[in-house]
């Protein structure tokens, strides 16, 4: 059985699962004060090309958007997201949690246009609602999309304007940035916050939480203490990002990543099936008969996303850092298999 649920089932990459034996027994300092944190900070800097940005290492995504989004937002402020943004929909309330309110936009396509947060913005009634201060996104998408240069710069402007902050969700961000044109130091221009993913990008666990805004910066530490975020063994952190991004082979699993998961949708359309959504990035949403999905699940794990009626439902396939040429060629013989004769709609 093999698993295409998701893009950590994996341990870690062999580079960093080599890096974290090597310097196993060099004794340093705890809750990030190490020099292993301070060479993956420095390096994502200056990979970012901007010296005055915040960077805080924290072990997972959730805890990445409930520890910045609750530390920027007063009690009767709102973040405005995409309704299937992860924050609204798999963090279990997380950021409610804090008191802080979700202001769900329903999208096409995952993604949040200024038009979009504007037309919600004119239903807003000062002082009986919520003040929105924030704008979340995420790139990629939770359905697989992802933004352009352009689009984010649109955003950018229109927060500006508004008076908000722009937010980005980077979990699967190796992906979105490889299936975009977008370069990694436009985010230190056009976001006030963003997180670099780990966990889903070929690292044991941990995301890196960059702030450029410097009216954001102060005193975030006593938020990722407060919130659990602070590691007394910060460096495992450290390494694992100084290896991500030493020799950027962070960018290199990303075009991995989109790689393997373009190898599959492929095929998908080479036997006639729709998708739910349009993905250049590592999750795909292929529109399958039940019958088809019932004979992949004997050797494939995957999630069934959507039901589109009583014959057929939208499928997720996720690929990894570590996803093989074997694997997909072995998928794709499979597939034309299960498709022979199926009735499709």
């Amino acid at each position: 059985m093999y698993s295409f649920k998701n893009d950590y089932s994996e341990g870690a990459h062999p580079n960093i699962l080599r890096a974290l034996a090597e310097s196993n027994n060099v004794q340093q300092s705890g809750y990030g004060d190490d020099m292993f944190t301070t060479q993956a900070t420095d390096l994502i800097r200056r990979k970012l090309k901007n010296q005055q940005a915040a960077v805080h290492l924290v072990s997972g995504g959730t805890q990445a958007n409930l520890t910045v989004i609750s530390s920027v937002l007063k009690p009767y402020e709102s973040v405005v997201s995409a309704a299937t943004g992860h924050i609204n929909h798999h963090e279990t309330g997380a950021i409610e949690a804090t008191g802080v309110r979700i202001e769900a936009i329903a999208t096409e396509d995952g993604k949040l246009s200024p038009e979009l947060i504007n037309a919600f913005l004119e239903t807003v009634e000062q002082v009986h609602m919520r003040l929105p201060r924030m704008v979340y996104i995420s790139q990629s998408t939770e359905v697989g999309t992802h933004y352009m240069k352009e689009e984010l710069i649109a955003l950018w402007n229109f927060c500006r304007r508004r008076d908000l902050y722009l937010f980005m969700d980077g979990a699967r961000l190796a992906s979105g940035l490889d299936a975009s044109d977008m370069q990694f130091s436009d985010l230190g221009k056009y976001t006030d916050v963003f997180y670099i993913g780990g966990t889903k990008n070929g690292a044991l666990l941990g995301e890196a939480i960059v702030i450029n805004n410097p009216d954001l910066q102060k005193d975030f530490s006593y938020n990722l203490k407060m919130r659990g975020a602070l590691l007394a063994k910060g460096r495992l952190l450290g390494i694992q990002f100084t290896e991500l991004f030493k020799d950027n082979l962070y960018f290199a699993i990303g075009a991995h990543l989109n790689k393997t998961a373009s190898r599959l949708a492929e095929a998908f359309h080479q036997n006639g099936y729709d998708f739910l959504t349009p993905s250049r990035t590592n999750q795909i949403f292929p529109i399958l008969p039940y019958a088809v999905i019932e004979k992949l699940r004997e050797n494939y794990d995957f999630y069934i996303w959507k039901k589109i009626d009583s014959q057929n439902a939208a499928i997720r396939l996720v690929t990894s850092w570590a996803t093989q040429e074997s694997v997909l060629l072995k998928f794709i013989q499979d597939l034309k298999a299960c498709s022979a004769g199926s009735n499709r709609v």
